[in-house]
Protein backbone atom coordinates (compact mmCIF):
# COMPACT_ATOMS: atom_id res chain seq x y z
CA UNK A 1 0.00 0.00 0.00
CA UNK A 2 2.80 2.42 0.88
CA UNK A 3 4.57 1.62 -2.38
CA UNK A 4 1.38 2.15 -4.34
CA UNK A 5 0.83 5.53 -2.64
CA UNK A 6 4.43 6.50 -3.39
CA UNK A 7 3.99 5.60 -7.05
CA UNK A 8 0.78 7.61 -7.20
CA UNK A 9 2.51 10.58 -5.60
CA UNK A 10 5.41 10.39 -8.06
CA UNK A 11 2.99 10.12 -10.99
CA UNK A 12 1.00 13.13 -9.73
CA UNK A 13 4.12 15.26 -9.32
CA UNK A 14 5.23 14.32 -12.85
CA UNK A 15 1.75 15.13 -14.14
CA UNK A 16 1.82 18.57 -12.51
CA UNK A 17 5.29 19.18 -13.92
CA UNK A 18 4.04 18.31 -17.41
CA UNK A 19 1.01 20.58 -17.04
CA UNK A 20 3.27 23.39 -15.90
CA UNK A 21 5.91 22.91 -18.59
CA UNK A 22 3.46 22.48 -21.49
CA UNK A 23 0.87 24.98 -20.24
CA UNK A 24 1.26 27.48 -23.08
CA UNK A 25 0.99 24.76 -25.71
CA UNK A 26 -2.22 23.50 -24.10
CA UNK A 27 -3.89 26.90 -23.72
CA UNK A 28 -2.57 28.40 -26.97
CA UNK A 29 -2.13 25.45 -29.41
CA UNK A 30 -1.36 27.57 -32.46
CA UNK A 31 0.06 24.51 -34.25
CA UNK A 32 -3.49 23.10 -34.35
CA UNK A 33 -4.98 26.23 -35.89
CA UNK A 34 -3.97 25.30 -39.43
CA UNK A 35 -2.14 27.28 -42.05
CA UNK A 36 -3.26 30.81 -42.93
CA UNK A 37 -4.58 31.59 -46.37
CA UNK A 38 -2.14 32.56 -49.06
CA UNK A 39 -2.09 36.34 -49.48
CA UNK A 40 -3.71 35.99 -52.91
CA UNK A 41 -6.74 34.33 -51.28
CA UNK A 42 -7.34 36.97 -48.63
CA UNK A 43 -10.71 38.63 -49.37
CA UNK A 44 -10.13 41.88 -51.24
CA UNK A 45 -12.65 43.68 -49.01
CA UNK A 46 -10.54 42.93 -45.93
CA UNK A 47 -8.44 45.85 -44.75
CA UNK A 48 -5.28 44.38 -43.24
CA UNK A 49 -4.27 46.16 -40.06
CA UNK A 50 -0.93 45.64 -38.29
CA UNK A 51 0.26 46.75 -34.87
CA UNK A 52 3.81 46.57 -33.58
CA UNK A 53 3.92 46.04 -29.83
CA UNK A 54 6.38 47.41 -27.30
CA UNK A 55 8.20 44.08 -27.20
CA UNK A 56 8.54 43.93 -31.00
CA UNK A 57 5.71 41.55 -31.91
CA UNK A 58 3.87 42.28 -35.15
CA UNK A 59 0.20 41.34 -34.93
CA UNK A 60 -2.40 41.31 -37.69
CA UNK A 61 -6.12 42.02 -37.83
CA UNK A 62 -8.65 42.17 -40.66
CA UNK A 63 -11.16 44.98 -40.76
CA UNK A 64 -14.41 44.73 -42.73
CA UNK A 65 -16.26 48.07 -42.82
CA UNK A 66 -19.88 48.19 -43.83
CA UNK A 67 -20.73 49.06 -47.42
CA UNK A 68 -21.72 52.62 -46.51
CA UNK A 69 -18.57 54.05 -44.91
CA UNK A 70 -20.17 57.51 -44.69
CA UNK A 71 -22.69 56.30 -42.10
CA UNK A 72 -21.48 55.71 -38.57
CA UNK A 73 -22.47 52.20 -37.55
CA UNK A 74 -21.87 49.86 -34.61
CA UNK A 75 -18.75 47.71 -34.66
CA UNK A 76 -17.97 44.25 -33.32
CA UNK A 77 -14.58 42.85 -32.36
CA UNK A 78 -14.58 39.07 -32.64
CA UNK A 79 -12.04 36.95 -30.74
CA UNK A 80 -11.83 33.37 -32.01
CA UNK A 81 -11.01 30.14 -30.18
CA UNK A 82 -7.57 28.83 -29.26
CA UNK A 83 -7.19 26.54 -32.29
CA UNK A 84 -8.56 28.89 -34.95
CA UNK A 85 -7.39 31.68 -37.24
CA UNK A 86 -9.13 34.84 -38.40
CA UNK A 87 -8.89 33.46 -41.94
CA UNK A 88 -11.72 31.03 -41.33
CA UNK A 89 -14.34 33.26 -39.71
CA UNK A 90 -15.61 35.00 -42.82
CA UNK A 91 -19.14 33.61 -42.52
CA UNK A 92 -19.48 35.49 -39.24
CA UNK A 93 -18.35 38.68 -40.98
CA UNK A 94 -21.17 38.31 -43.51
CA UNK A 95 -23.73 37.75 -40.76
CA UNK A 96 -22.74 40.94 -39.00
CA UNK A 97 -22.55 42.90 -42.25
CA UNK A 98 -26.11 41.82 -43.01
CA UNK A 99 -26.99 43.59 -39.77
CA UNK A 100 -25.13 46.77 -40.76
CA UNK A 101 -22.22 46.26 -38.36
CA UNK A 102 -18.51 46.85 -38.96
CA UNK A 103 -16.31 43.86 -38.07
CA UNK A 104 -12.74 43.63 -36.77
CA UNK A 105 -11.02 40.24 -36.54
CA UNK A 106 -7.82 40.50 -34.46
CA UNK A 107 -5.37 37.61 -34.69
CA UNK A 108 -3.53 36.20 -31.67
CA UNK A 109 0.20 36.58 -31.25
CA UNK A 110 2.04 33.56 -32.60
CA UNK A 111 -0.96 32.59 -34.76
CA UNK A 112 -1.18 32.81 -38.53
CA UNK A 113 1.08 35.58 -39.84
CA UNK A 114 1.48 37.25 -36.44
CA UNK A 115 4.69 36.99 -34.46
CA UNK A 116 5.31 36.89 -30.73
CA UNK A 117 4.21 34.57 -27.95
CA UNK A 118 0.63 34.55 -26.66
CA UNK A 119 -0.24 35.05 -23.01
CA UNK A 120 -3.21 36.47 -21.16
CA UNK A 121 -1.43 39.80 -20.65
CA UNK A 122 -0.15 40.13 -24.22
CA UNK A 123 -3.41 39.13 -25.90
CA UNK A 124 -5.45 41.59 -23.84
CA UNK A 125 -2.86 44.33 -24.44
CA UNK A 126 -3.01 43.70 -28.19
CA UNK A 127 -6.82 43.68 -28.08
CA UNK A 128 -6.79 47.11 -26.42
CA UNK A 129 -4.49 48.47 -29.14
CA UNK A 130 -6.79 47.16 -31.86
CA UNK A 131 -9.78 48.63 -30.03
CA UNK A 132 -8.11 52.04 -29.96
CA UNK A 133 -7.54 51.76 -33.71
CA UNK A 134 -11.13 50.70 -34.36
CA UNK A 135 -12.63 53.59 -32.41
CA UNK A 136 -10.83 56.07 -34.68
CA UNK A 137 -12.28 54.71 -37.92
CA UNK A 138 -14.63 57.15 -39.68
CA UNK A 139 -17.47 54.69 -40.18
CA UNK A 140 -17.48 53.46 -36.57
CA UNK A 141 -19.81 54.73 -33.89
CA UNK A 142 -17.59 54.25 -30.83
CA UNK A 143 -20.63 54.55 -28.57
CA UNK A 144 -22.00 51.29 -30.00
CA UNK A 145 -19.37 48.58 -29.61
CA UNK A 146 -19.81 44.83 -29.27
CA UNK A 147 -17.18 42.41 -27.99
CA UNK A 148 -17.82 38.85 -29.20
CA UNK A 149 -15.69 35.93 -28.07
CA UNK A 150 -15.73 32.21 -28.70
CA UNK A 151 -14.17 29.71 -26.29
CA UNK A 152 -10.73 31.14 -25.36
CA UNK A 153 -11.82 34.35 -27.06
CA UNK A 154 -14.47 34.85 -24.38
CA UNK A 155 -11.70 35.25 -21.82
CA UNK A 156 -10.01 37.92 -23.92
CA UNK A 157 -13.31 39.73 -24.59
CA UNK A 158 -14.16 39.88 -20.89
CA UNK A 159 -10.68 41.03 -19.84
CA UNK A 160 -10.83 43.75 -22.51
CA UNK A 161 -14.27 44.75 -21.25
CA UNK A 162 -12.72 45.31 -17.82
CA UNK A 163 -10.54 47.98 -19.42
CA UNK A 164 -13.17 49.50 -21.69
CA UNK A 165 -16.76 48.28 -21.16
CA UNK A 166 -18.60 47.68 -24.45
CA UNK A 167 -22.28 48.20 -25.06
CA UNK A 168 -22.80 44.47 -25.55
CA UNK A 169 -20.79 41.36 -24.74
CA UNK A 170 -21.46 38.07 -26.54
CA UNK A 171 -19.88 34.96 -25.02
CA UNK A 172 -20.02 31.74 -27.04
CA UNK A 173 -18.99 28.55 -25.18
CA UNK A 174 -17.47 30.52 -22.29
CA UNK A 175 -15.57 29.19 -19.28
CA UNK A 176 -15.56 30.62 -15.77
CA UNK A 177 -11.75 30.55 -15.72
CA UNK A 178 -8.82 28.57 -17.08
CA UNK A 179 -8.08 27.78 -13.44
CA UNK A 180 -11.42 25.98 -13.14
CA UNK A 181 -10.78 24.03 -16.34
CA UNK A 182 -7.32 23.06 -15.09
CA UNK A 183 -8.80 21.80 -11.82
CA UNK A 184 -10.60 19.08 -13.82
CA UNK A 185 -7.14 17.68 -14.55
CA UNK A 186 -5.90 17.90 -10.99
CA UNK A 187 -3.94 21.14 -11.43
CA UNK A 188 -4.10 23.61 -8.53
CA UNK A 189 -4.96 27.19 -9.41
CA UNK A 190 -1.57 28.60 -8.40
CA UNK A 191 0.10 26.74 -11.29
CA UNK A 192 -2.05 28.49 -13.92
CA UNK A 193 -0.14 31.39 -15.45
CA UNK A 194 -3.05 32.57 -17.65
CA UNK A 195 -6.14 32.29 -15.41
CA UNK A 196 -8.60 34.40 -17.46
CA UNK A 197 -10.91 34.91 -14.46
CA UNK A 198 -14.13 35.65 -16.32
CA UNK A 199 -16.09 34.75 -13.19
CA UNK A 200 -14.49 37.66 -11.32
CA UNK A 201 -14.75 40.29 -14.04
CA UNK A 202 -18.15 39.63 -15.59
CA UNK A 203 -20.26 40.58 -12.54
CA UNK A 204 -18.50 43.97 -12.39
CA UNK A 205 -19.47 45.00 -15.94
CA UNK A 206 -22.36 47.26 -16.87
CA UNK A 207 -23.38 46.16 -20.36
CA UNK A 208 -25.68 43.76 -22.16
CA UNK A 209 -24.46 40.17 -21.84
CA UNK A 210 -25.45 37.21 -24.01
CA UNK A 211 -24.22 33.72 -23.13
CA UNK A 212 -24.46 30.93 -25.71
CA UNK A 213 -23.54 27.36 -24.83
CA UNK A 214 -24.36 23.73 -25.56
CA UNK A 215 -25.04 21.01 -23.02
CA UNK A 216 -23.13 18.64 -25.34
CA UNK A 217 -19.91 20.69 -25.21
CA UNK A 218 -17.12 18.20 -24.53
CA UNK A 219 -14.39 20.82 -23.99
CA UNK A 220 -15.98 23.46 -21.76
CA UNK A 221 -18.63 22.01 -19.43
CA UNK A 222 -22.10 23.50 -19.73
CA UNK A 223 -22.02 24.26 -16.00
CA UNK A 224 -19.48 27.01 -16.63
CA UNK A 225 -22.01 28.96 -18.68
CA UNK A 226 -24.75 28.39 -16.10
CA UNK A 227 -22.51 29.72 -13.35
CA UNK A 228 -21.68 32.84 -15.37
CA UNK A 229 -25.38 33.38 -16.05
CA UNK A 230 -26.11 33.17 -12.33
CA UNK A 231 -23.34 35.67 -11.62
CA UNK A 232 -25.02 38.16 -13.98
CA UNK A 233 -28.78 37.78 -13.37
CA UNK A 234 -29.65 40.24 -16.13
CA UNK A 235 -27.74 38.32 -18.78
CA UNK A 236 -29.47 36.52 -21.64
CA UNK A 237 -28.80 32.78 -21.81
CA UNK A 238 -29.45 30.55 -24.81
CA UNK A 239 -28.85 26.80 -24.87
CA UNK A 240 -27.86 25.46 -28.29
CA UNK A 241 -27.22 21.98 -29.66
CA UNK A 242 -23.89 20.55 -30.73
CA UNK A 243 -20.33 19.87 -29.68
CA UNK A 244 -17.70 22.50 -28.95
CA UNK A 245 -16.53 22.72 -32.55
CA UNK A 246 -19.76 21.90 -34.37
CA UNK A 247 -20.48 25.44 -35.54
CA UNK A 248 -23.09 26.79 -33.13
CA UNK A 249 -23.28 29.97 -35.18
CA UNK A 250 -25.01 28.06 -37.98
CA UNK A 251 -28.14 27.66 -35.87
CA UNK A 252 -31.05 30.07 -36.28
CA UNK A 253 -31.46 30.42 -32.51
CA UNK A 254 -27.91 31.75 -32.29
CA UNK A 255 -28.58 34.77 -34.49
CA UNK A 256 -32.03 35.32 -33.07
CA UNK A 257 -30.32 35.76 -29.69
CA UNK A 258 -27.70 38.06 -31.21
CA UNK A 259 -30.48 40.15 -32.77
CA UNK A 260 -31.97 40.56 -29.32
CA UNK A 261 -28.71 41.92 -27.95
CA UNK A 262 -28.19 44.25 -30.90
CA UNK A 263 -31.69 45.70 -30.66
CA UNK A 264 -31.51 49.24 -29.41
CA UNK A 265 -27.79 49.75 -30.07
Amino acid sequence: MRRACLYLLIFYVMWLAALTFFQEKMIFPHDLAGRPLHDALIPPEAQRVWITTDDGARVEAWYFPTADATRQAPAVIFFHGNAELIDFNLSLVKRYHDRGINVLLPEFRGYGRSTGSPSQKSLVTDAALFLNWLERQPGVDASRLIFHGRSLGTGIAVQLAALRPPDALILESPFTSISALAARFGAPAFLVRHPFRTDRVLPTLNCKVLILHSRSDEIVPFEHALKLHRLVPGSAFVELDGSHNSGLSEQAEYWEAVNGVLAGL
